[in-house]
């Protein structure tokens, strides 16, 4: 058994569009500096202290802290540090959000080697400046998204397709090698994923062939994780040490049919019998993996916001019930963002959001969503209460044994 204690600052947490990735037009985008986020970033910590929320997710840019192979600045992430220091802001960190230096791509030989170096330069700089705290750190946001963006879709590095799953493996094998490589520098150090989290159906009057289709598109959604524990490509090093929080990405659109890949609404006035609750959803993640499990991101645009707010917030009082280990819930974007194809475009899905023919360093407070969050914290802290358990420690049970049939299953 493995006895692992909750990390975290606050439940609710706000999360800041840190991307850096070449988008579908070949243009490096750089979201930390288009929400002006880096800019004012003291001014937004203050902000999200006035809704509660004392814990974010950060990403330190991979392609301009490496400005030379092997040679790192990371003066920008320095004063994000001491600005959180100030404030009183937890940090967690994503040290490939999206994006990699222009010389490389997942499919690069030297990329696993770089991306190691990078983890460890930056976990002797953490130390430095910061020893007093724990690092919690996502070393690939996303990998099964970013695999199939530049591998299947062509809308990002490497701009592949069919290629999905060598981008996928590409990143894992670096992945694992990152997080030993943190591990060996500092055992203390919290490694949590962040990865989609879906419900993929089958058709209306399906065939069988159909449902089969639409059972192993849902279960595609845990290649990488499965991978990360080891439970395929063995030959990758992955174990069960290799994640300590298993995070999960969940937005409005995250159900949808195999095939068609039509949406399933999840606000409709008479439900879809196919859609499944997000309680549901991170249930069966977590009974997969027998880890405490955080909602890494999710909101929702324009003005359903407040909607999808209370509906998380009851989720999240379902899971505390019924004893499920959830240690957080990061709403992302706290600061609205513009899409990184058309950085004209803002999706407006924020907390805040922002004025884009004005001053974007004004935060304009979107009042349903703000007031819908403080609900939604009473709420969860009363169920809480109610429950009378500890949700600071979880203990961890042996993990199971997976078959060589239910590998080649999920391969």
């Amino acid at each position: 058994m493995t006895i692992i204690e909750n990390p975290f600052k606050s439940f609710w947490m706000g999360g800041f569009e840190c991307t850096d990735q070449l988008n579908f037009y070949g243009n490096r985008v750089d979201l930390l500096n288009e929400t002006v986020h880096f800019k004012f970033i003291h001014e937004d910590y203050e902000l999200l202290k006035t809704l509660n929320i004392n814990t974010v997710r950060e990403g330190i840019r991979w392609s301009k802290v490496e400005y030379e192979p092997y040679q790192y600045d990371f003066s920008d992430v320095k004063e994000m540090i001491l600005a959180g220091k100030t404030c009183g802001i937890q940090q967690v960190w994503d040290i490939c959000h999206f994006g990699y230096p222009d010389d490389l791509s997942p499919l690069h030989p030297h990329f696993t080697r770089r991306f190691v170096a990078l983890c460890e330069a930056f976990a002797a700089f953490y130390n430095d400046v910061a020893p007093e705290q724990t690092l919690i750190v996502t070393p690939i946001n996303e990998v099964s998204f970013i695999s199939w963006l530049g591998g299947d879709a062509a809308a990002t590095s490497p701009y592949c397709r069919h290629n999905g799953w060598e981008v996928k493996y590409g990143l894992m094998r670096a992945y694992i090698a990152g997080v030993k490589a943190l591990k060996a520098f500092d055992p203390s150090i919290r490694i949590m994923t962040t990865e989609p989290l879906i419900n993929v159906v089958p058709p209306l009057n399906a065939t069988q062939e159909q449902i089969e289709r639409a059972r192993w598109e849902h279960e595609l959604q845990y290649q990488s994780v499965d991978m990360l524990c080891g439970r395929i490509c063995p030959e990758l090093g992955g174990s069960p040490e290799c994640m300590d929080i298993l995070g999960f990405n969940f937005y409005y659109d995250n159900q949808w049919v195999a095939g068609s890949h039509q949406v399933l609404g999840w606000n409709d006035k008479y439900p879809d019998t196919r859609l499944r609750s997000l309680s549901e959803l991170i249930k069966e993640a977590h009974l997969r993996y027998d880890v405490p499990v955080v909602l890494t991101e999710t909101s929702h645009p324009l003005e359903d916001r407040p909607v999808w707010i209370k509906m998380v917030a009851e989720e999240t009082g379902k899971l505390i019930q019924d004893d499920v280990p959830l240690w957080g819930v990061c709403y992302y974007p706290i600061i609205d963002r513009p899409d990184w194809d058309h950085l004209h475009h803002w999706h407006h899905s924020g907390i805040w959001d922002t004025d884009p023919s004005g001053d974007i360093s004004v935060r304009i407070l979107h009042e349903p969503s703000a007031n819908a969050l403080l609900k939604g914290q009473i709420k969860v802290e009363k169920v809480v209460e109610n429950a009378g358990s500890n949700k600071f420690v979880y203990i961890r049970k042996n993990p199971e044994v997976v078959t060589a049939e239910q590998e080649t299953s999920l391969v």
